[in-house]
Order: structure tokens, then C-alpha cells, then sequence
């Protein structure tokens, strides 16, 4: 019997691509090289210690997890590299090593492999960790120390530690320059902003991400924090405070966790940025990246749902 090949059709669009996972979250971890370099040198080598175990206990997590439900070890595609050091540059760099192992675990079981593992996710699962262990341990996660190189060094029970005002909580306390170039308290990677919009550049360059999404957040969450406030005067160091840089380009674009639409992808990033600057205006905390992009999250399927394009060639339905 003669050997015939099966024509294959399958439905549109027919695409391909050279890009991978690995070579994409790849491209991801060197854009965060910038902000993790310069966390250390602010910080001290306590922030390359939290950085390092977040990523083993998101790596170890995956793999043991994997290996106990018989499931594909997928460790390889570095997503849960990725998600440590995300996770790590959410915190502050006195927190107990152990919060980290443990916010690193939460992470990767509870907010991803519990959904069925990568791409499968309804939330962010670095900013549902940070989340979990803000509402776990909320003074160990706001105990901000100004940079060790000017002070206070950050060796944690050797030394007595002032805890220093953060630029959104007392945003006259710093220059434009400190905000820009990191001389200040916060969380580990995002006191940089020029670290930050260095590995966007990276990523806008790579074609990994697209700039629609970041930039409406932030314009949003400034058009309506000047509403709000009532002026623009304090606008360029609400744009380089706190996380809304480092949210807008490594958080807020995740595949898996935003639309896919182009108009549910505009929405998305204007609902993050209005929950934001609402947060910022009139919460009791003054961040408000985190909680505003993981509300955004949920409502994704939402979003998708109505920014879904119509069937080419689908017949009306008769009276």
C-alpha cells in the first residue's frame, strides 16, 4: 500500500514563531539584572542572600511538587527563576530569610501550581506572594532601612536598624536624582528607576513586551493622582516612587495573567492604573501597584470576553 501524506488543517491564524518560554523568561531575567545589581550595592549583600533564596525555594517548589503529583518537570522553561527574583525585589531586604523560603512556596504551589502550573495562573504569582506575606507579616514587610552604604546597615539583629521613611510616605524627604538613580528606602528592586527602565528598554528592544500596556498604566495612574491631588506638581516623583515602575513593565505585561486583546490589554492597564492612583489618594497604604494589578488579574477573563473579535464569515442567527 502506497504511503500517502495527511493534510493537516487546523484553524486560523497559522503561525509560527522562534520564540520559546526559556528564551523569554531569558530575556526577562537579564532586563532584571540592572535593578538586582543595584539593590546590592544599596543594600548590602543581605538583598543578595533574599534574592538567591527565593529563587531556590520558587525553583525547589516547582520541582518537588512536580515530582510528587508524577507531572513534566518544567523547572527548565525558568519561569520560577523569574518568579523568585520577582518576588525578592517585592520585599524589603531585612526580612527573615524564612518569610522569604516561605512567601517563594506560596508562590509557586498556591498561586501557580494548584491552577495547573504555568499559563494556567489566574494571578501574578510574585505579587500574589507579596500579598500573602504583606498580610502575614506586615511589619517585617514595611520595615524600610535607608540604603547600608549611607548608614544603616543592614545586618539584622547585629546592628540597631532605623526604620526610614519611604519616598511615597514622605516624598519631600528625597530628590528627583535619589528617586531616579536609587539613593533611598524600599523594597529591593524597584529603588532604582533607572535600573528599571534600563531592563524595559532591554525587553522593548527583545520585542518580549509591548510598551502599550506599561505606558497606560503609568499615565493613567498619573492623569488620575493629579485629579485626585488636586495638581501635578508631585507627579514626576509619584511616577518614580515606590513599585508603579517596575509593575508596569514586569508585572503588568505577564502573558498569562493579561488580556490577550489588544482593546482588553488598554482596558486592563487603565483599570490598574485608576485602582492605583486610588489606592495611593485615599488608602491607608501608600502603595498601591501590587493589589491593583492582581484585582486587575481576576477580572481578565472578564475583559477578554468583551474584547473578543467577531468570528470572520460566522452566520447571524435567524429571528
Amino acid at each position: 500500500m502506497e504511503n500517502k501524506k495527511q493534510l493537516l488543517v487546523t484553524a486560523s491564524p497559522h503561525l509560527r514563531s522562534s520564540n520559546t518560554v526559556r528564551r523569554d523568561m531569558l530575556d526577562v531575567i537579564i532586563a532584571l539584572i540592572p535593578a538586582g545589581i543595584v539593590g546590592v550595592y544599596q543594600f548590602g549583600y543581605r538583598a543578595a542572600i533574599l534574592i538567591a533564596v527565593s529563587i531556590l525555594a520558587c525553583v525547589l517548589s516547582e520541582l518537588i511538587f512536580e515530582k510528587i503529583t508524577k507531572r513534566k518537570v518544567t523547572i527548565g522553561d525558568l519561569s520560577a527563576v523569574v518568579t523568585g527574583i520577582l518576588l525578592a525585589y517585592n520585599v524589603p531586604f531585612t526580612l527573615p530569610v524564612w518569610q522569604m523560603a516561605i512567601g517563594g512556596v506560596f508562590a509557586i504551589v498556591i498561586a501557580k501550581m494548584f491552577f495547573g502550573g504555568l499559563g494556567q495562573n489566574i494571578v501574578n504569582p510574585a505579587l500574589a506572594a507579596r500579598a500573602f506575606l504583606m498580610a502575614s507579616w506586615s511589619e517585617s514587610m514595611t520595615s524600610f532601612i535607608p540604603p547600608a552604604r549611607k548608614g544603616a546597615l543592614a545586618t539584622v539583629g547585629d546592628v540597631s536598624m532605623l526604620t526610614g521613611a519611604t519616598p511615597l510616605s514622605d516624598p519631600n524627604s528625597f530628590s528627583l536624582m535619589d528617586l531616579f538613580l536609587g539613593n533611598i528606602p524600599g523594597v529591593i528592586g524597584e529603588v532604582s528607576a533607572l535600573a528599571i527602565l534600563i531592563g524595559a528598554c532591554y525587553l522593548l528592544v527583545r520585542k518580549v513586551i509591548h510598551i502599550r500596556i506599561p505606558l497606560t498604566y503609568i499615565l493613567t495612574t498619573v492623569i488620575f493622582l493629579a485629579i485626585f491631588n488636586k495638581g501635578v506638581a508631585s507627579l514626576p516623583k509619584d511616577i518614580l516612587s515606590g513599585g508603579l515602575l517596575l509593575g508596569a513593565f514586569f508585572m503588568a505585561t505577564d502573558y498569562t495573567t493579561t488580556p490577550i486583546t489588544i482593546k482588553g490589554q488598554y482596558i486592563f492597564a487603565i483599570g490598574a492604573g485608576l485602582l492605583t492612583a486610588v489606592i495611593r489618594a485615599f488608602g491607608g497604604y501608600p502603595e498601591g501597584v501590587s493589589y491593583s494589578i492582581l484585582l486587575m488579574n481576576l477580572v481578565v477573563p472578564i475583559i477578554e470576553n468583551y474584547t473578543r473579535p467577531k468570528t470572520f464569515g460566522k452566520a447571524k442567527k435567524e429571528k
